[in-house]
Order: C-alpha cells, then sequence, then structure tokens
C-alpha cells in the first residue's frame, strides 16, 4: 500500500561455535582414542531492533516532504497551521518547513484558539512575534475587520500560503472556515495557496444533519453543507475552488487564481480516526480524542439553548450528557424511548469543579453504520421543551437565537421548535435531512480525492 513505512531490518546475532579435535596419538599400551562428540551448541537469544512505527496513512505535509518539498521550494512562504498541524511521527509542520532544505518560511498565521492553543475559544489576539522561532504570528482572529480574513498588509511578505489545519468533520468547528476567507483573502491578494491534506476524522462516508441556511453563513459556518459534510479539509478547498458561487470573490478571479492540495496518500474514504494508524493531537481544548470528536457532532448542537449539557463534571466533554435541572434518571428514561439507533447510554460519575460528584450519561456508539451522528442534539432540544417550564427556543433573546441559528443552520426548524415545542416532529425532520444529505453525497463526489 502506498505510503507504508517499512520497518527496519531484524538483526539476528547468530552463534558460531568453533570445534577443536585434540588428536590422541596411538601407542602399543592403549587403543586410539574414539573421536570425541562435539559439546551442544549453547542457544544464543536473537538480538532483535525494534521495527519502526507503521502508518497506514501519509498526511500531506508528509507526501510534500517526499517529494522533496517540490511544491514550496524557493517561494517565501506563510504558514497558517495549530497545534494539531503535524507529520505523521509527531513532529510540527512549523519545524519540518523551518528545517526543508530549500523553502524559506516567512510567516505564520494563526486563527481561533491562537498558534499553540493557549487561547480559550472566540478569544481576539493581535498580531505578535513567536518566541520559539522568532517568526511574526499574524493573527486570523482578531477584532480589527473580518475574523479570519487575512488583510493585505498581513499577506504582503509571502507568495504562497500553506495550510494545515486539522478538521473534524463538523461545519461549525471553525478551522473549515478559517480556510475559506484565507482562500479568498489570498486569491484577491494574487497569493497562491496549498492546502496540506488530512483525514475526517468521522470519515468520508458518514453526512449527516441540516444544510446551512444562506442568512446564517458565518465563522462558524462558512460552506452551505450539511451538518456533518463527509470530505477531508483538502476537499473543502477543492469544492470551494471548482465549485461556482462558494468563495467570495469574482468568478473570474476564481478560476485562474492558483490552489494546490498535496493529498494524502492510504487514506480511504471508510477509514475512521483510529484505522489512520495516527496519533490523534487534540485540536482543541474540548476536543482531546477520537471520542469527543464523534461527541461533538452529536451534542454540540443539542446544548446551545436549553438546560441541557455536555461532559459530566470535568470529563467526558462532548460524550456525556446531563441537565442542569432535571434529574438523571427522568433524562436516562427520556432518551432510552428516543431510540436512537446506534446508540445507548451508561450512567457515569466525575467531579464537578468543586470537586463534588456529577451524575450523567456516557453516550455509547454501538453500531457505527446506523448512527445519525445528529439526531440525538435534535431529540435534545425536543426534550428541553418538553422538561423545562418554558419553551427555551421562545423564549431566547435575539442573541441567543443567532448564535443557535449560526451554529444549526435552518430557520424553519427552528421556528418548528417555537411554534410546536415538544411536540416537533423531530423525526420526519431527520429523515428530510436524510434524504437532503444524500443528494448532496452524490454531489460533492465530484471533489472527492479518495475512494
Amino acid at each position: 500500500m502506498p505510503g507504508l513505512s517499512r520497518p527496519l531490518p531484524v538483526k539476528h546475532l547468530g552463534a558460531s561455535l568453533i570445534l577443536l579435535l585434540g588428536l590422541l596419538g596411538c601407542s602399543a599400551s592403549r587403543p586410539p582414542a574414539r573421536p570425541v562428540a562435539p559439546p551442544p551448541a549453547p542457544r544464543v537469544a536473537p538480538v532483535t531492533v525494534p521495527a519502526a512505527p507503521i502508518f497506514p496513512v501519509m498526511l500531506g505535509i508528509d507526501v510534500l516532504e517526499s517529494e522533496g518539498f517540490a511544491a514550496v521550494k524557493g517561494k517565501r512562504i506563510g504558514l497558517l497551521t495549530h497545534p494539531a498541524g503535524v507529520n505523521r511521527r509527531g513532529v510540527s509542520t512549523i519545524d519540518v518547513l523551518r528545517r526543508a532544505p530549500g523553502v524559506k518560511l516567512v510567516a505564520l498565521y494563526a486563527c481561533e484558539h491562537g498558534l499553540y492553543d493557549e487561547l480559550p475559544a472566540e478569544t481576539p489576539f493581535p498580531d505578535h512575534v513567536d518566541p520559539r522561532t522568532g517568526l511574526m504570528v499574524y493573527s486570523l482572529y482578531s477584532t480589527k475587520g473580518k475574523k479570519f480574513r487575512p488583510t493585505p498588509a498581513q499577506l504582503k511578505a509571502i507568495d504562497t500560503l500553506v495550510i494545515d489545519l486539522q478538521d473534524i468533520g463538523v461545519r461549525s468547528y471553525t478551522f473549515v472556515g478559517a480556510m475559506k476567507t484565507a482562500m479568498e483573502a489570498c486569491f484577491e491578494n494574487g497569493k497562491e495557496v496549498i492546502v496540506l491534506d488530512r483525514p475526517n476524522p468521522l470519515g468520508g462516508l458518514k453526512v449527516d444533519g441540516p444544510p446551512l441556511d444562506p442568512q446564517w453563513m458565518s465563522d462558524v459556518g462558512r460552506f452551505r453543507v450539511p451538518y456533518v459534510h463527509g470530505l477531508t479539509i483538502g476537499e473543502l478547498a477543492h469544492l470551494a475552488k471548482e465549485a461556482p458561487g462558494v468563495l467570495n470573490v469574482s468568478e473570474a478571479l476564481r478560476t485562474r487564481s492558483r490552489l494546490t492540495v498535496i493529498p494524502m496518500r492510504g487514506w480511504r474514504r471508510a477509514m475512521r480516526w483510529p484505522e489512520t494508524g495516527l496519533n490523534f493531537v487534540p485540536t482543541s481544548t474540548a476536543i482531546q480524542d477520537f471520542a469527543a470528536c464523534q461527541g461533538y457532532a452529536m451534542t454540540g448542537l443539542g446544548c446551545i439553548l436549553g438546560g441541557f449539557t455536555h461532559g459530566v463534571g470535568k470529563s467526558y466533554p462532548f460524550r456525556g450528557i446531563a441537565h442542569n435541572t432535571v434529574k438523571i434518571d427522568v433524562v436516562e428514561r427520556e432518551l432510552l424511548a428516543c431510540n436512537l439507533p446506534g446508540l445507548r447510554f451508561r450512567r457515569v460519575s466525575a467531579p464537578d469543579r468543586n470537586g463534588k460528584p456529577a451524575v450523567g450519561l456516557y453516550i455509547e456508539i454501538t453500531d457505527y453504520d446506523d448512527w445519525q451522528p445528529t439526531a440525538l442534539s435534535f431529540q435534545l432540544m425536543r426534550l428541553a421543551c418538553r422538561l423545562e417550564p418554558k419553551n427555551p427556543f421562545a423564549n431566547a433573546k435575539a442573541a441567543d437565537r443567532r448564535t443557535f441559528l449560526v451554529h444549526m443552520g435552518s430557520s424553519a426548524f427552528f421556528n418548528d421548535l417555537i411554534l410546536k415545542g415538544a411536540h416537533t416532529d423531530v423525526d420526519a425532520w431527520l429523515r428530510t435531512w436524510r434524504e437532503q444529505a444524500k443528494i448532496y453525497q452524490e454531489q460533492s463526489k465530484r471533489y472527492w480525492l479518495y475512494r
């Protein structure tokens, strides 16, 4: 399979035995001696050298390196990345490019959470010098101008922007939005864009949830795709460049601008993160592992409005579920009555922020094929209307409504929640979105880089 690292050869320490035979002379007083049998050879355990780890998948940065960095040599490059931007051996892409022969890394760019995940979500930060590398870090998440969008001054020093960001397969995770607006700014300023591709942790076949209404496009939703979109970040870049009307630039500029996607080797659409053989590097504070990636798709939307919370105490971010005021017995009974395919729930306890025990339900995925990632969130919305004294959607403030809608995406469903509350036919909405997702997935195949 392309992209496999060969294990180091195993060395065996052979044992050689030299047998010394004494020649005994003959005499009249004694007969000639019989030949002496050699002693048994001693057992020597073979000495082995540990094999190098085998990685089924070569990331975009690995492929770039294997090709001698040909795509970036001789260019002044900037790098948009974060802590999860590493090669398959865990070395930061920043360091890989800094050490690469013939490569001129002249600037760094950072989006939400900062270059080293040093900032909480939604925390703006200014341009600054990176003390580790001495390079300028340009903020694409500042209060000046549009968040994510590089300014002409920030792009002046580079010829090419390299993007190496790890997405988690969910529309509202902001890194794909950062990539899209960076592409727009680069094209407007005559800069080339190179995207180093990475796996979609949820795989490339799982598509689920509502599409995004155009009026709700924002920093947390810049692609009008289902909530679980089934594409890699490189495929989303390919879609943005090739599909008319996706980028906020003129058609003439879109067609003549330069985008290169460095694809992975060895990745297939059916692969979820564990099948890649890669270590998962946290993409943000709450997304520490693959379990949290799955959980973000399941509970992220369902805990924006109302009393449901994700996590249990300080543990199980996005994989635990609880309610601020409703007893766990009631929550468990109501969720079991939803008969959600591919899921089961088990009680867990963990300390809260004050050190006291908190109890909640851990969400287990029992059948990945049957699993409908967003179904739980929409049932939580219905249950919030059922279990809370007031409909949290009808009583939400304008700012909270907007926050909910820019993440969730569907005004029609939100209006249903306001009017019908606990009687909202969530199952009917889920069926509608699944049919829309099938159409989307068939159309998106033209942008697939992998099968």
